[in-house]
Formats: structure tokens, sequence, C-alpha cells
């Protein structure tokens, strides 16, 4: 007997459909408490189906909603539903699949998918056998309801599809879904050709199998009417531009003609995918050879396409000029992530390298518009094929760029600055010639009343940054760096944003050549504290902490703390512990710690303690939540969260920018606090962000203020011998850098946990692809451990002492090299033999210092001399003729070998 619903329970399930489209909040809660109820009888979910697809008579949105209830049903309890309701359902919607309304269709098909992607592909056998027996049905709504579910099922489900779990369906699927490519309905051609694109990614083998007929399939379609074909047309020819370019290579020449002609398609949603390609293009090796010849179509297509749409305006505001006092909405702030502490050492001829495992994006210049479009997609592609052929682009842009960069309209002014900012990494030895005239008319652009034009202007400057700061100050740095002061107190808040970040590159490049200019400087983004809105005033706290990492303990003046100071303690006690604005304050914060050093003495008590609370609150919610989690996880696995550490994250790093500026001023606070405790758990913390901070706080106390460290040291050392794991490269650098300050600070008493880290360090070192700040971390380590513990790490001299030069030859001279080399050498007294095969490198490595110590240079002299000795004159003669000449020449300088 089929299952009948109840006139009133449908009355009553309708009227709470209208119910649920009302604008009103209260109607609205009350409307969720309702079907919270009505979720604890099993068949309201019959009715819900049963007014998607019999109640004809209903308005569509109505009966639509009632599907998409469903669907929600389906997501959250699926499992609990009886056999028979989940039956019913699926009968229904394979029955309706070809409603007359195209709104109910896609309604049906979104449930389809859901009910397939709950495991059901592999209970529900008859599912997609029925549904591409349904795509020959005369009917069209029919074919292209079922087009559309199958659609969305290929989506959802395109690994479980290319697996034996399912018997392999997509052998019968692909080769059906290709004969509809030719359907006379270009919706169904739409369909099928989406559906096909969903397997080229994975490389589903039934797709490789057929994949000249695709490709065949894809020409014959290049010119169809309707814009959606043509849209799914250029994506597959992107992605099989990827995944087997062998086949398209032979075609190259006119699928490029045919990309020139589609990036200027009427259609802005055509024109955007086929841009993708010259950026897909850009990574391949073969781009060169092929695309040369149409640079001189293809540049002028791209440099087109920057200009901003209307559309584009309107959505930016582009005629409103003044915003500032205009508050800011949450959704304009994006989220903000924290970027953990990677303890690096100092290069030759350049400051402190980034950990390499973290990339950077620099490269939005309108951020509101955050969806992908046709400006950005064409200045990424600009951007790309600029570092591809460097200067050779230069001939096809240059000439279009005068036009551009002097024209009258705003709009095409705008898209030329973005131009030159695009090409300023791929094309900067070309374009410095240019730029002594460039520059100057950028800096007047910034002056623009047009505020898109203001803005763009200020990346575009920022992406020339470093040339400006190569050149005498007075000619283009005191000119920019006065404007741009100004633009960050524009009254436009676009304006105010491009400003700010354009400045923090500027500082980034300009380090101590801005100390001259500190007081006005500090004047303005004081100023900008009173001015800015929410979204900006996040912004500006990084372009505080990068001026304090840019001029260090130059901004430790009386005058300077003066005005930095007290609108940021203002600040930090205004926002409470739950508020993620304390991100970026407190990261700022930790900068200005380190600069100002002894300098920030009067503000770090209450910054301390409230960092502690923040480690100590956080800890304690975790402990909670994992207690009741560990149950309803049992339940609802899928519905899990972790708590929220980033708190904790950032205030362990801020505790460690107290304890490098401060120094052993740190050591009363820590002395009336129980960090040493909270570091304990959070060395052991199942996040690997929490423990990387943990490893750098617990190296920064090592140097502040040992005796609260040395207590806990027995506990401490099995943690970080753990932590000596590279697959979490930054935890591993950041244990590695601790274990090599304790040693120091422990001395001889370093022996017995010797044994415990010093196998995982000599491993590391002589992996192959370990990150270069690693190498050098593990590097300095393994000197240090050997300094204090010689007769225990000598006798391994042989298995490291080769990578160990290699790594450290291109170090700066400092401290943690220092003592590493003295290392070195001491194991080099207890176990000579261990370093006779590789003594070239530690020739290499000696040379590689500019001036050591007196007393580490006579250990260095021994060395040589003493191997000299060793092997005769005439034997020290053949082995320095393998020595490149300039090492020769600098050790006989030096050292008279």
């Amino acid at each position: 007997m089929e299952w009948q619903p109840d006139e009133q329970g449908l009355q009553q399930v309708l009227q709470l459909l209208k119910d649920s489209q009302s604008p009103n909040t209260a109607t609205q809660r009350a409307v969720q408490q309702k079907l919270e109820q009505l979720n604890q009888f099993p068949d309201f979910n019959n009715y819900l189906i049963f007014v998607l697809t019999r109640l004809k008579t209903e308005d569509e949105p109505t009966r639509s909603l009632s599907g998409l209830i469903l669907k929600n049903n389906v997501k959250a309890h699926y499992q609990n539903f009886p056999p028979t309701v989940a039956d019913f359902i699926k009968q229904e919607c394979l029955n309706n699949i070809g409603d007359p309304s195209p709104l109910i269709r896609a309604t049906i098909g979104i449930l389809i998918t859901t009910i397939a992607s709950k495991g059901e592909l592999q209970t529900w056998p008859e599912l997609l056998p029925q549904l591409c027996n349904l795509l020959n049905s005369e009917d069209y709504n029919t074919c292209e309801g079922s087009f559309g579910a199958l659609q969305k099922i290929c989506e959802d489900s395109s690994e479980l599809l290319d697996s034996d779990a399912l018997n392999r369906p997509l052998n019968i699927m692909i080769p059906k879904f290709l004969q509809f490519f030719k359907h006379c309905s270009p919706k169904i051609r739409s369909h099928a050709i989406a559906c096909v694109n969903q397997f080229i990614i994975g490389r589903a083998q039934a797709l490789m199998d057929n994949i000249d007929t695709f490709i065949e399939s894809l020409f014959a379609l290049a010119a169809d009417d309707d814009s959606e074909v043509r849209k799914n047309v250029c994506r597959a020819l992107v992605m099989l531009l990827e995944v087997r370019i062998d086949r398209l290579i032979p075609h190259m020449h006119s699928i490029i003609q045919y990309m020139l002609q589609r990036t200027q398609d009427p259609d802005e949603n055509v024109a955007l995918e086929a841009c993708e390609f010259w950026l897909t293009l850009a990574e391949q090796p073969i781009c060169k050879e092929v695309l040369s010849g149409h640079l001189v179509q293809l540049i002028p297509i791209l440099v087109n396409g920057m200009k901003y749409s209307e559309i584009d305006i309107i959505l930016l505001k582009g005629d409103v000029e003044e915003d500032e006092a205009v508050p800011d909405s949450d959704q304009d702030i994006k989220p903000r992530f924290h970027k953990s502490r990677t303890v690096t050492l100092q290069h030759e001829g350049g400051e402190g390298e980034e950990g390499e495992d973290i990339e950077e994006d620099d490269d939005d210049d309108d951020d509101t518009l955050s969806d992908w479009n046709l400006r950005k997609c064409s200045a990424a592609a600009l951007d790309v094929l600029a570092n591809v052929f460097r200067d050779e682009l230069l001939p096809h842009l240059l000439p279009l760029l005068k036009g551009l960069l002097f024209h009258p309209d705003w709009v095409i002014k705008e898209s030329g600055i973005l131009v030159l900012g695009a090409i300023a990494e791929g094309c900067m030895q070309g374009m410095v010639p240019y730029l002594p005239e460039l520059i100057p008319h950028l800096i007047q652009c910034l002056c623009d009343k047009k505020a898109l034009v203001r803005s763009i202007a200020c990346w575009t400057l920022s992406r020339y940054a470093h040339w400006v700061v190569s050149q005498p100050p007075d000619s283009h740095l005191k000119p920019l760096m006065t404007e741009l002061l100004k633009r960050i107190l524009d009254s436009n808040k676009r304006v105010q944003e491009a400003a700010c970040s354009a400045f923090a590159t500027l500082e980034e490049e300009a380090c101590t050549e801005l100390v001259p200019y500190l007081s006005f400087i500090l004047d303005t983004l004081v100023f900008a504290f009173g001015k800015y809105q929410h979204k900006n005033l996040l912004i500006l706290y990084d372009a505080i902490g990068t001026l304090a990492d840019s001029v260090g303990h130059h901004l430790n003046q009386p005058e300077y703390i003066q005005k930095l100071m007290p609108p940021l303690i203002a600040k930090w006690n205004e926002l409470k512990d739950e508020d993620k604005d304390l991100f970026p304050l407190l990261e700022c914060l930790s900068s200005v710690a380190t600069a100002l050093q002894s300098g920030f003495l009067p503000y770090c008590e209450p910054v301390y303690q409230r960092c502690v609370t923040l480690v100590q609150k956080t800890l304690a919610q975790a402990m909670v939540r994992t207690l009741t989690l560990l149950d309803m996880y049992n339940q609802h696995p899928d519905q899990y969260e972790a708590p929220d550490k980033d708190f904790m994250i950032v205030a362990l790093d801020l505790l460690s920018g107290l304890a490098e500026g401060l120094g052993g001023h740190v050591e009363q606070l820590v002395a009336r606090s129980n960090i040493m405790t909270l570091l304990f758990q959070c060395m052991q913390d199942s996040m690997p962000e929490v423990r990387q901070s943990s490893f750098a706080l617990l190296g920064d106390l090592t140097k502040a203020c040992f005796p609260h460290v040395k207590p806990c040291i027995a506990e401490f050392m099995p943690i970080l011998g753990l932590n000596l794991n590279p697959e979490f490269i930054s935890v591993c650098n950041n244990a590695t850098w601790a274990i090599g300050e304790i040693s120091m600070q422990m001395g001889a008493e370093m022996q017995p946990y010797v044994s415990m880290v010093l196998p995982h360090l000599v491993e590391i070192i002589n992996r192959p692809n370990t990150p270069k700040t690693l190498l050098e971390n593990t590097a300095i380590t393994i000197g240090r451990l050997g300094y204090v513990c010689p007769q225990e790490v000598a006798p391994q001299l042989q298995q490291f002492i080769r990578p160990w030069c290699t790594s450290l030859r291109n170090i700066r001279d400092n401290e943690e090299k220092d003592s590493a080399f003295r290392g070195i050498c001491m194991m080099i007294g207890v176990n000579p033999g261990g370093v006779v095969q590789d003594f070239i490198f530690f020739c290499d490595a000696v040379a590689s210092w500019v001036n050591p110590k007196d007393d580490l240079r006579d250990m260095f002299y021994k060395i040589l001399h003493g191997f000299k000795d060793q092997v005769g004159e005439e034997n020290w003669q053949q082995f320095s003729e393998q020595f490149p000449p300039l090492l020769k020449e600098r050790l006989s300088a030096c050292y008279g070998v």
C-alpha cells in the first residue's frame, strides 16, 4: 500500500513552508523550533518529498523549499531514516526528475546527489543505470533533469565513480555522455561536456581511453552559438593542457588562435574561462616556443581585459570618493591567519630568510572583488607571462603603455597603471631605463582625483619599491614616502588600505633608510589610528609591526615611544580576550617589543600577564572540550569542531617577542607566573602550530632566564627529542634550535641527553631535500652539542661533517655560527680521523668566515697546519691543487697554508 499524507498534517507542513518565507526574524525562529519538533516524526520527510514532487498546484518556490529542507535533513540524519521512508524518497525522485519546472528538476537533482553522497551510491545500485536510461527519453524535460542530476553526482563523487567499488560505471557513462555532445539542445550539450570535464583532472581511465574522441568532439563545438557550451569547451581545454598536453600539441596553433578569440568573447564568463588558458600555458615547459609567435596578438587582448568593467565600478562604488566615515560591516573583513614563529639565521648578503614552507600572496590589488574576474585573470596571466618571456614582452607592451598611462579617461589610465605593476617582477631589467620618468608620473597619480586610480598607483609603486630604494634617497624615496603617507590619511577607505599595504612593502625594502624620517612616519601612523574604520585598522597594525622590524633598535628613542605606545596600549586595553582583533595587535606588539628592547619595560607587565592568561584559558577550554567532545565525537564525527587555538599561538609568539626584546628583564615576570607549567602542556599539544610556537618560546626563555628553565630540562628533553620529525618542518626547526640554546646553557650537564637527540639530528642533516633553514639550524645544534659534550658527539663526526660544512658556509658570522664552529674544532681534536676524507669541505667552511674571533682563528690555524704537517708538504701541494682559486687565496692570506 503506497504512503498517503494525512490532509491535516499536509496543511500544517504547507503553512510552515509559507511562514519560513517571511522576512520577520521572530517568525523565522518559530519556524526553526517547529522544524525541530517535526523532525521527531519519521514520516515528516515523506510530507516534504510529497510537496516537492506531487503538489503540482502549489507555487514553485514553496515546492522547491520543501525539497531543500528535506535535503538538509538528509545531510544531517539520513542514517536514521526508516528504510520505507528512504525508499519512498528515492522512488519519488527518480519518477519526477522530468518535472516541467526547471527549478523543481534542479531541486530534485540536488536531493539525489545529497542522498548519493551519503554513501548511497553503493546501496542504490539502480540510480546510475536509471538516470543514464532516462537520457534517451524523447521528453526534453526528462533528459535535461537526468543530465542535471548526473552532472551534480559527477561533481560530488568523481573519485568514487572511477573506482572498483562501483564496478567502474564510467566505462558506460563516458561514451554515453560523448554521444550527447551533438544533441540539438544547447542546455544538454552543455551538461554533457560538464559531466565529462569532472574526470579530466583525475585522469579517469575511461576518459583516457576515449581521449581522442573527446578532443575531436570539443573541436566540433568550438564555434557553438551557446555561451554556456563555449565556456565548458574552454574549461575542458584548459584542464587538458594540464593533464594531456601531449594530445593537444599537434593542434596547438589552432587552439591558441581559438583561445585568442574566446578571450575576447562578448560573454565575460566565457572570456574568463579562456583567459585561464594563458595562466595554465605559462606553467608548461613548451610555453615559450608555442606562444612567442602569438604575443603580438595576445598582449593587447590581455591589456584590454585589465580595464574595470562597468559592473566592477558600480560594485566598487568607484564614484564614491569619500567614505572614511562609513563603518565597516563584518563581512568586509577577511579572516586573518597568524603565521607562527619560525627561527631562522642571517645569510650572507641578505636578511634572515623566511621559512621555505610559507607562501606569500601579495598580488591582490582589489580585494573586495575577491571574486575572480576577467581583470584579475588577465593581470595574473600578464604577470606569469612576464616571468616566462622577461624583456621579450616589452616590444609588444611599451607602445601600448604610453597611450594608456597618459589617457584622459581614468578607467583606461587605471588599467595602464595595473599593467605596469603586473610586469614589474618579470620585466624589471628591461623597465629600469624607463623608471626615472615613470616613477615620478606614478607618484603624481597618487594625487589623482579618482580613488581607484590612487589605490592602484599605491600597489604598482610598491612593486617597484626595490628599485626606488636602490636610488639616492632624495631622488625617489623621499617624494614617494611623502605622498604615500598622505595617502595613508586619504579620505577613501580603499586608498587607505592600498597605501598602508604599499607602505609596509616599502618599509621591508628600505629598512634603516627610513630612520631619518621616523618622526614624520610615526605622526602619520598614529594619526591614522584615530581615523581608520575597523578593517583598515588591522592593516595599520601590520604597517606598524613591519616598521618596527625594519628599523629595529632605532625605534628605541623616548620621543618615538611616547608617540607610538599610548595608542597601542589604549587599543590593547579596549579589546576583550575573545576578540579576534587581538591577533594583528599581538603580532604588532611582538615586533615593537623586539625593536624597543628595554624601552618596552614600562609596558611589559600587563602585556605579559594577559598573554599567560590567554594561554591558560585556551588550554582549559581545550581540556573541557576534549572531555565533552570525546562523547560527541563518537556519535557525530562529522560535526566535530576543534577548539580555536589561534589565541594561544599568538600569545606564545608575543611572549617570545617579549623574552627576546627584554632579555634578562623578563626574569621577574617569569618568576611570578606559571608559564613553565603551561609551556610543558603546549609542547605536547596535538596541533603542530602550537608546538612550533612553544619551542620558539622555550628557546627564547632559555636565552633570557635559564635558571627558570633548568629545573624542567629533564621533563622537556624527551619531548624535544620526539619532535625532531622533519615531517613538520617548522616544528622540527624550532625544536632543533631550542636544543642548541639549551646545550649552550647546560654545558657538560647536557651529557645524559645527547643520545636522545643526536641520532635524529644526524639523520635530518643527511636527508635529501631538507629545506635550507632546517639544515642550517640542525648544523648549528650539532656543533653546539659537540661544543659542550665533545666526547659524546665526536665519534659520529664522519657521519655528518660533509653536509655540516656545506650547510653553514653561507651563514653570516654571528654568535650561533661561532659556537657551532668551536664545537666542530673541539670534536676534530677528539677524533681527527673523522674529518680526513672530507677535509676540503672543512677548509671551504673555514674560509667562509669574514673575521672570526682571535681564539677561534687560532683553532682553525692549528687544525689546518696540523693537517698539513701530518700529510707532508708534497701531499699538501697535491691536495690544495683541487681548491678553487678563491679558496686557495683566502686560506693562504688568512692562515698561511
